[in-house]
């Protein structure tokens, strides 16, 4: 694309998709920019020549060649170049399920982050102008993809201690999380779970708990119900035999856990 033009979809049928492209552009000569109050969308703005100062709170922060910077919507800013020539590409996004996904990503403020290789980044950035010059009936809903992968590329440039830790206790989850997704029918003791990592039944709760923000016990029902959810679509198989598969014997108390969890009974959900 030209450079010092920007593209500024608007389609109001995609209105309530989960992400939404809502400008993308780029400039060789980026100028002064002063929100005191921030922007409608939320941006994400990449360096690719130059330098420039970025100002937000109390806080100064210089940016070079391959820096990222994210930008929350409705938080002020500032940022400008430092001489000549500043080279910025950016897109800005909103959508039905961005802000909770941004929360969940720990997106919540102003972020930097340098890339030491930002190819995956460009090429994403890349499709997204493609699809808007050149896809005329469906780049609204290619682009919402290609926002979600921006975002992810952009939140995997930082690896925090959190991350490391966060990765570390899933890596000894994943023999147990493999057994309740292949056996979630029968009966699964916690202790045999925790036999399977090599750790403790106290350790595999607390790991549950860290990790998932649940417990084994909570994990293994909500495959169960999915499951269910799943059969009472696409099967015609009666709710008993649904029960029985799903792992619990006593129906009855199969459609209490199903309409506790899902809030309808098994009966009402498949109409």
């Amino acid at each position: 694309m030209k450079k010092d033009t920007g593209i500024y979809p608007y389609d109001p049928e995609l209105a309530g998709l989960p992400f939404l492209l809502k400008g993308i552009g780029g400039t060789r000569y980026q100028g002064h920019i002063t929100r005191p109050d921030g922007y409608r969308w939320h941006q994400i703005l990449f360096c690719r020549e130059g330098k420039g100062i970025l100002r937000f709170g109390e806080k100064t922060v210089e940016t070079a060649e391959n820096t990222f910077i994210f930008l929350p919507k409705e938080t002020g800013h500032e940022y400008y170049p430092v001489n000549g020539i500043w080279e910025v590409d950016w897109i800005a996004f909103d959508g039905s399920a961005c802000d909770e996904t941004l929360k969940k990503l720990g997106m919540t403020g102003i972020m930097t982050v340098t890339a030491v290789d930002p190819a995956n980044m460009r090429h994403i950035f890349d499709r997204m102008i493609a699809s808007q010059q050149g896809d005329i009936m469906f780049s609204g809903y290619s682009c919402s993809c290609l926002v979600y992968d921006y975002i992810i590329g952009f939140r995997r440039l930082f690896v925090t201690e959190e991350d490391n830790k966060r990765s570390r206790n899933l890596s000894m989850l994943v023999p147990a999380l493999k057994y309740i997704n292949e056996n979630y029918g029968s009966d699964i003791p916690v202790t045999y779970l925790a036999s399977l990592s090599g750790i403790t039944h106290q350790h595999l709760c607390r790991l549950f708990k860290s990790s998932l923000n649940m417990s084994p016990g909570a994990y293994l029902t909500g495959r169960r119900i999915d499951e269910a959810k799943r059969l009472l679509r696409e099967s015609g198989m009666t709710v008993a035999e649904i029960s029985k598969t799903c792992g619990y014997n006593d129906p009855c108390y199969f459609s209490t856990v199903f309409k506790k969890t899902v809030g309808v009974s098994p009966a009402a959900y498949r109409n």
